[in-house]
């Protein structure tokens, strides 16, 4: 038997407010636009950048409310984890024109940080409808700070301990 993975992971920043809308069945949906980039230096030593743009769709299932936390919870210009599957889509438009996307058909959701407030506190309503079976954490803004030099604010005496009670 042949195996297969269709698995997309993404790290990037919100374009936009997410839209969320119902469909006819009741189910809800959460649509937004992800921002990944990429720099590099070229053959000349000048630094480019490119940034790509992901079109990253949020079901509610029965075992999750991750649309319903997307609207709550999550804004433009937020620093978001994405995990899920992509999905190519065609479709014919009102002048019969056959149209295409590509879609991120998020399966988890991690919030990694900045602005304030409860939800990226880590408190108030995301941590119980998390624990409800939403896929959804959220990082403190200390923690969102990755890639050296992070702030030990919230346990200033952190790196001075050398009793600590590790068992190796």
């Amino acid at each position: 038997m042949s195996r297969s993975l269709n698995k997309v992971t993404l790290i990037g920043n919100l374009g936009n407010d997410p839209e969320v809308r119902s469909t006819t069945g009741g189910n809800r949906v959460a649509t937004f636009s992800l921002a990944t980039s990429r720099s590099w230096n070229d053959a000349s030593g000048t630094k480019q950048e490119k940034t790509e743009w992901h079109r990253c769709v949020v079901w509610n299932t029965k075992s999750s409310q991750l649309a319903d936390i997307v609207e709550k919870y999550v804004k433009k210009g937020d620093k978001l984890y994405v995990e899920g599957r992509i999905e190519y889509r065609q479709w014919q438009d009102k002048d019969g024109q056959t149209r295409y996307s590509t879609e991120i058909n998020v399966r988890e959701l991690i919030m990694l940080g900045g602005g304030s407030g409860a939800a990226r506190s880590g408190g108030g309503d995301l941590d119980s409808e998390a624990a409800n079976g939403a896929r959804a954490r959220s990082a403190s803004p200390a923690k969102a700070k990755a890639g050296g030099g992070e702030d030990f604010e919230d346990f200033p005496g952190a790196l001075a301990d050398e009793d600590d009670d590790l068992p190796f």
